[in-house]
């Protein structure tokens, strides 16, 4: 299929593309936040139509003979957002070429040649990763286009945030949800044989999986267009129980579990940094209770220096429950006690502030290692020359891992060459500079395993991430959480 069928269906598709991309350029001009005209005038009706038909035959060139479609796609009269899960691959765009509905994507995709014309022709609402207040920005265009009565396009929503293999429904953002209208939920399925789509964090890269989709003689996708969901006025206050309750529906229609793993907790479970996360590690639980006590960790970790400082205060100080409240500006709940009882290793109510900070700079910084032991070492370090001992360092590493035992004296006695029986940062920077690998050479207890969280884990689990972490255990509901000794 690679010397016949594949460069076929490659040249076809291109050829389909440049034979859009005239007709895109033409119905695109004009500024991009002009309100569409009301009604549609017949060219740019003429143009949409021929646009699908060209994106269709794209598709079926490129192996996707039949797209099942089930339901009926609401007008954006009765539901100006779709929301479509699982994302978990660049084909998921099939569904968007046959609506010409409009997508979120990030606004460097519109300078792409031939390709950023066609995209600019659905009028996506786009997310600059440069500026600070895009996030806002988004979520405000995203409310004025649903709230306009259906004269803008419908748009379409990827509430996942990032792809996964469609074993399970991960934590939905609310930015679809924010506006409080009514959502269409739309399912995605590939009942293929051989799965050649997924397209994930870990795996075949796009253009294997291109090249292996191509190859294939027939491709096969279903798209179900679920009742629309009209919220309820709780659900209208409440963005985040809104999207639970769609998911929980989605879920139901496609027969798979929900998890509560989110696309931070991705970057968390799969950072490069120096010391990677392991299975056992607690911090993904710990990230979870942090967003369920409504704390984000993109806009926490512009506090981090402030939070350190109140815990160096303390001096290894340990507080209780109401006072941890307090610190974090926030009421007494299940879920702060659940986040509490993570760091209250001796079982007596108190916790050290100081366990708090670093774990939380390992979850706002997943990928700097250096940054989090920094901070610490200003935490733990004496007020003298900011060193720090043997059983110092072992607590600054367990947080960071967030595992219960941790064996670090070869790690300690390989930076302490001098022997002095305390070491500075500056002594662990040089060390981690001559061995960057110093986590799977000196960090070897039996009960971690520096295999990445979203590796295989050692028996199956139904999300394929960590063990203590599945669907069945992902309510935010009262159980019985391990500590970090335990």
């Amino acid at each position: 299929m690679t010397l016949t069928l594949f460069p076929i269906r490659l040249l076809f598709a291109a050829f389909m593309m440049l034979l859009a991309w005239p007709f895109a350029l033409v119905a695109s001009l004009g500024p991009p936040d002009k309100e569409p005209e009301q009604p549609m005038a017949l060219w740019r009706k003429v143009v949409d139509f021929l646009l699908k038909a060209i994106m269709r035959t794209m598709w079926f060139a490129g192996g996707f003979h039949r797209v099942a479609v089930k339901g009926r796609q609401a007008l954006p009269a009765e539901a100006a957002i779709l929301t479509l899960a699982p994302h978990s691959s660049y084909f998921d765009a099939i569904p968007v070429t046959m609506t010409m509905s409009s997508i979120v994507m990030k606004a460097e995709s519109r300078d792409i040649p031939i390709w950023g014309t066609l995209i600019r022709y659905i009028r996506p609402v786009f997310v600059s990763r440069s500026d600070q207040d895009s996030r806002r920005k988004t979520v405000e265009e995203i409310k004025r286009r649903a709230q306009s009565d259906g004269k803008w396009p419908q748009i379409m929503i990827f509430p996942e945030g990032t792809c996964t293999n469609r074993t399970c429904l991960i934590t939905f953002k609310p930015g679809a949800f924010i506006p409080g209208v009514p959502v269409q939920p739309v399912v995605l399925r590939y009942p293929n044989k051989l799965d050649t789509i997924t397209w994930t964090w870990q795996g075949p890269g796009a253009l294997k999986i291109l090249w292996l989709t191509l190859c294939q003689f027939q491709n096969q996708v279903e798209i179900e267009f679920l009742p629309v969901y009209c919220p309820s006025e709780e659900e209208k206050r409440n963005p985040a129980l809104y999207a639970s309750n769609v998911r929980r529906v989605m879920a139901k229609a496609l027969g798979v579990s929900v998890t509560d793993y989110t696309f931070e907790d991705c970057q968390l479970a799969l950072a490069e940094g120096q010391l990677r996360l392991p299975a056992d590690t607690c911090l993904l639980e710990f990230a979870r209770l942090v967003r369920g006590l409504g704390l984000k960790p993109e806009n926490l970790e512009k506090d981090l220096d402030k939070y350190s400082e109140s815990a160096r205060m303390k001096r290894g100080q340990k507080i209780g429950l109401p006072e941890f409240a307090a610190y974090l500006e926030v009421p007494v709940s299940d879920a702060l006690e659940d986040m509490f009882s993570l760091f209250d290793e001796s079982g007596d109510a108190e916790i050290d502030l100081r366990e708090y900070v670093v774990a939380l700079s390992v979850v706002c910084r997943p990928s700097q290692t250096l940054a989090t032991i920094q901070l610490a070492f200003k935490m733990y370090g004496s007020p003298e020359d900011g060193s720090i001992d043997e059983t110092n360092l072992s607590c600054i590493l367990k947080t960071a891992l967030g595992v219960s035992e941790l064996t670090v004296t070869d790690l300690f006695r390989a930076i302490d060459q001098e022997e002095k029986g305390r070491i500075t940062f500056d002594d662990f920077c040089k060390f981690a500079e001559m061995y960057p690998d110093f986590a799977e050479d000196y960090l070897y207890p039996d009960q971690t395993h520096f295999d990445n969280c979203a590796q295989t884990p050692p028996a199956p689990t139904p999300n394929g991430f960590c063990i203590d972490f599945s669907p069945e255990n992902s309510d935010f509901g009262r159980k019985n959480f391990c500590k970090k000794v335990d």
